[in-house]
């Protein structure tokens, strides 16, 4: 069941009120909610409420918290991913993908070989915030994942700790992912790094190797590029 983000200052008696028109609107029209029927809900304290619909008007809908726990469904350290930014259907499956697997940040890069040009995707980081946000609703993350601005190159790697940056190359890769996560920070930023459809270009290949950034292969399979960053982040995740 999907949870649904509230403020703190919306819980009364132990009553949730919604009267956020668009939140109202998605739970009365389209998920055709009824009374007594069970939702929960999560402040911006990361506090989850199991309720029960208890009142259903045009305007509002009140819900009977019947528990209330800290959620602990988020990861204990943070994941960025910094990403060629792919055709259309490919980006979203992508930023879907990687919030259900805990990333924290999504950074969109408009890489050497990108397949679409940037004026086709400059507008659309809003559809992008949206997709992340209903990806943390659907698994019922304790936290949102953050679409940031579009950026011209992978100069921004460079604010994060190098040993905490990995990169998936499809070839000048010298290290697996066990070596590469053994001098891994978990008190900073983990950035995980993947190319568009075409891969890297050599000379983003020469600026990797020139920062002495982890170029990390994902074994001998070949992965189209969403599922190539959720099998890097999972490889992550399941062995940190």
């Amino acid at each position: 069941m999907p949870h649904f983000f509230i403020k703190s200052n919306q819980i009364q008696n132990n009553v949730i009120t919604v009267l956020d028109k668009e939140l109202l609107r998605h739970l009365v029209s389209s998920l055709r909610v009824r009374l007594g029927e069970e939702l929960k809900f999560i402040d911006e304290n990361e506090i989850q409420y199991e309720t029960v619909v208890v009142a259903l008007e045009n305007k509002a809908l009140s819900a009977q918290v019947k528990k209330s726990y800290q959620s602990q469904r988020k990861l204990p350290y943070d994941i960025f991913l910094t990403q060629a930014v792919l055709k259309p259907e490919a980006q979203l499956e992508l930023i879907s993908g990687a919030v259900q697997c805990g990333v924290r940040k999504i950074f969109p890069i408009v890489s050497d070989r990108c397949a679409v040009a940037r004026k086709t995707f400059e507008n659309k980081l809003s559809k992008w915030q949206k997709v992340a946000d209903e990806a943390v609703k659907q698994c019922e993350r304790a936290n949102f994942a953050q679409i940031e601005p579009l950026s011209g190159d992978f100069s921004l790697l460079e604010k994060y700790k190098k040993e905490n940056v990995i990169i998936y190359a499809e070839k000048y890769s010298f290290l697996n992912i066990a070596q590469a996560i053994k001098d891994v920070d978990i008190n900073l930023p983990i950035v995980v790094v993947v190319g568009p459809e075409g891969g890297f270009s050599e000379s983003e290949f020469d600026y990797f190797k020139s920062q002495g950034y982890k170029l990390v292969d994902l074994g001998k399979l070949i992965f189209k590029a969403p599922n190539a960053a959720v099998a890097g982040i999972s490889n992550i995740v399941t062995r940190l």
